[in-house]
């Protein structure tokens, strides 16, 4: 049940009760835009990655949707580095240089050097989605790509280079049009399982060419047949099984988009969100054994506020109104606001875009990757939004779309609302593409959160953060011991004076991509951390108290922790230690 609103006004002061989750006593704080500001960088990245989508004039319906990117660090030299997905020739077209995913190591300082060639991860395929985590539990990160085609799955040798083992791993997933993909220990037993989305059938032979007005455009996801997702079991000997039946997951046909596992329910499993085109949500409850229950109906995920479902896009997770309880973001087509569902607790989730501002501004938009982000570290979540049409002629039949648009950026006021400040939010704002999806990590590793956005048909952009508040920080990695390497599926409660913040490690996410597996957190104006509980997948517990802000930590299941600077590894990270050695030294 929503909760009332009352306002009360008394000589010029504003109070308020339980505005979206938020208690408000007094004004509102400032939303001004003026504490995030990006500059686009790209240019002098060493970045020279152009994207295509195969077509061939012919408006193949898979053409628009490529594709997703990743953010991870693939050599764990504590910089996080990039991976481009591509497309790939469909019928009707040909390439003299077929062209492939690239991965750009990251050399610190806003510079990346393209190692491709030779590193296993070149894949030639259509690039759809991608996950990235340790499904062998060796210490390095995993990639699958789910692609238009068969699928991949590519393990990394530690060494810098990667080996498909995709027939060996039995993942491949035949010949179906892929979507995001999620790493997910569906059972707590350490190994890390897959999901992988799909979007619709896709015959070649049956293809019909469409027009509007007399200018050819796309097909609708409508003209095709749906298509089940696919769940592959961890066998812990590199192999999986495909359990898609025997779990549950293969009851029920959509076209699967954007994917993310959680464990919003605080039930102690994960449980699976996946993002639908022009068909309800699909809410896959998890029962703790690895089977699952659709559940969006009941939940209140499956429709948007007025009971429609929606062209749904990219999808992220985070508690973005600190009440403890994990909620979802959805991006959507043009003409169809983005959903903000806000977990109620017990299972139950609202639509609230409307109430919390969180779709202001975007009606007229396509959009396409998403995050849920605090871009300004004053510890509340803000949402970016790439935006960018389907059709390249759109404006010739349409005065009101734009095929290359801005992207958007909605901040949290902190008071349970966002607002659009896209406008002043600095020069990188400005640029006009067709972005598709996005990844949000801290490039730099100077305590604030970057932007990478995979545009259509040309290069992608890269927008530093210019965070100018000296508002402090903190950043965990997790890695796991008895439960899985990259501790997917743990989470983080963190207090620091007044503020209480819940983060989750999550393998694939936004709009066919992944990003975030270090979990950052903004801590304002709190110059101490005053306790961290990590809940490590399958029920430990780990506390640490009196920890120092501006550092980034590893923590181990076993117990360890260390202060992950360069130059010293054995930094101190507890707040007593840093007031007794004054001077902390940058990441970079």
């Amino acid at each position: 049940m929503a909760r009332k609103i009352i306002v009360i006004v008394f000589c010029g002061t504003l109070f308020a009760a339980t505005i979206c989750g938020f208690s408000v006593l007094r004004n509102q704080r400032d939303v001004s835009s003026r504490s995030i500001s990006f500059r686009d960088v790209t240019a002098s990245t060493g970045i020279s990655f152009i994207h295509t989508d195969g077509s061939s004039g012919r408006r193949y319906i898979v053409e628009p949707m490529s594709a997703g990117l990743a953010t991870f660090d693939y050599d764990r030299d504590g910089r996080i580095d990039i991976y481009f997905l591509n497309g790939a020739a469909l019928p009707g077209t040909q390439y003299d240089t077929p062209p492939r995913n690239a991965l750009y190591r990251n050399l610190g300082n806003f510079h990346f050097q393209d190692i491709s060639h030779g590193s296993g991860l070149d894949d030639p395929g259509f690039g759809l989605g991608v996950a990235i985590a340790d499904y062998d539990n060796d210490g390095f990160s995993d990639v699958y790509l789910n692609n238009h085609g068969p699928n991949v799955l590519c393990l990394n040798n530690g060494d810098g280079t990667f080996t498909p083992v995709t027939a060996r791993a039995g993942v491949s997933n035949g010949e179906l049009v892929g979507a995001g993909a999620c790493f997910v220990d569906i059972d707590t037993d350490g190994d890390l399982d897959l999901y992988a989305g799909n979007y619709l059938k896709l015959d070649y032979e049956s293809h019909v060419e469409k027009t509007i007005n007399g200018l050819p455009t796309y097909p609708s996801p409508r003209d095709f047949f749906s298509v089940a997702d696919t769940l592959f079991r961890n066998e812990g000997d590199g192999s999986f099984t495909n359990i898609s039946d025997s779990s549950g997951i293969a009851a029920k046909a959509a076209r699967a988009m954007g994917t993310i596992c959680s464990d919003a329910d605080a039930d102690g499993d994960a449980d699976i969100f996946v993002v639908n085109d022009v068909d309800p949500n699909f809410y896959w409850v998890n029962d703790g054994t690895g089977h699952f229950e659709e559940s969006g109906l009941k939940n209140g995920t499956a429709y948007n506020q007025f009971g429609d479902e929606n062209a749904g896009m990219g999808v992220d997770c985070a508690d973005y109104d600190h009440d403890g309880l994990l909620d979802f973001f959805m991006t959507t087509y043009r003409g169809q606001m983005p959903v903000l569902y806000r977990n109620l607790s017990k299972g139950q989730f609202q639509d609230v875009t409307t109430l919390c501002g969180a779709g202001d501004g975007t009606f007229e938009r396509v959009k396409w990757g998403t995050g849920l982000v605090d871009f300004d570290n004053d510890s509340h979540c803000d949402i970016f939004i790439v935006n960018g049409h389907t059709e390249d002629n759109i404006e010739m039949r349409d005065s009101g779309a734009c095929y290359r648009c801005p992207n958007t950026v909605l901040r949290n006021g902190g008071d349970g609302r966002f607002k659009n400040v896209t406008a002043d939010a600095g020069e990188g704002l400005r640029g006009i593409h067709c972005g598709r999806g996005a990844a949000f990590d801290d490039l730099d590793n100077d305590g604030d959160i970057d932007v990478v956005i995979l545009n259509s048909r040309e290069a992608p952009t890269i927008l530093r953060n210019d965070l100018s508040l000296k508002h402090n920080w903190i950043q965990i990695e997790l890695r796991g011991t008895f439960s899985n390497r990259e501790a997917v599926g743990a989470n983080v409660r963190m207090t620091a004076g007044k503020l209480a913040l819940l983060d989750e490690v999550h393998s694939g996410r936004g709009y066919q991509g992944h990003y975030g597996s270090r979990l950052h957190f903004g801590l304002g104006s709190s110059e101490v951390v005053d306790r961290i509980v990590i809940q490590w997948p399958g029920g430990g517990s780990r506390v640490l108290t009196n920890i120092a802000v501006n550092q980034r930590l590893m923590v181990s299941e076993n117990g360890t922790v260390f202060s992950m600077n360069p130059l010293s590894e054995s930094h101190p990270f507890t707040a007593e230690s840093l007031r007794k050695k004054r001077r902390m030294r940058p990441f970079d």
